[in-house]
C-alpha cells in the first residue's frame, strides 16, 4: 500500500486493547481506536473512531517520528443512577504511528467532531535539486 510508505502502523488492526511497554497513569482500559487512512496527492488523512472524546480530552504528540494519540473518556451517569447493565466496555484510547520523512511535521492539523478524530498529515515538498559540479 502506498500510504504505508509514509505512515507505518505499529499496532495490528485486530487488537482491541493497547498493550505497550509504557506505564499508564490511569487505571482503566486503553483501546486501540479503529482508523481509516486515505492518501491524496497533497496529504495523508487519518480518521480514527474515538467515541466520548472531544478536544479537551485528546492529547496528540509527535516525538522522534512517532505520532501518539491519547484520548481520555470521562464516564458519567445521571445523578442518582448507577449502571445496571452495559453491553460495551468504557475505556481510554491510545495509538501510535511512525511517520516517514515525507510528512511535513510543521503543518499537521487535527480536528475532532462527534467522536471522530481527523488528522491531516501534509506531504513534504520534494527536495530534489540539481547540484552543479565544478572542475577543480
Amino acid at each position: 500500500m502506498a500510504e504505508e510508505k509514509e505512515l507505518n502502523i505499529q499496532e495490528t488492526q485486530k487488537q482491541e486493547v493497547a498493550k505497550t511497554g509504557a506505564e499508564r497513569t490511569r487505571s482503566r482500559l486503553a483501546f486501540v481506536p479503529r482508523a481509516d487512512i486515505y492518501e491524496t496527492n497533497e496529504a495523508i488523512v487519518l480518521l480514527a473512531d474515538m467515541p466520548g472524546v472531544d478536544e479537551t480530552t485528546l492529547d496528540i504528540t509527535l516525538e522522534n517520528d512517532v505520532l501518539t494519540i491519547n484520548g481520555y473518556v470521562n464516564t458519567s451517569y445521571p445523578e442518582g443512577y448507577g449502571l445496571a447493565y452495559g453491553e460495551y466496555r468504557v475505556g481510554d484510547y491510545q495509538r501510535s504511528f511512525t511517520l516517514s520523512d515525507k510528512i511535513n511535521r510543521n503543518k499537521i492539523e487535527a480536528t475532532v467532531k462527534d467522536g471522530v478524530l481527523r488528522l491531516y498529515l501534509p506531504k513534504a515538498e520534494p527536495s530534489t535539486r540539481k547540484i552543479a559540479v565544478v572542475a577543480g
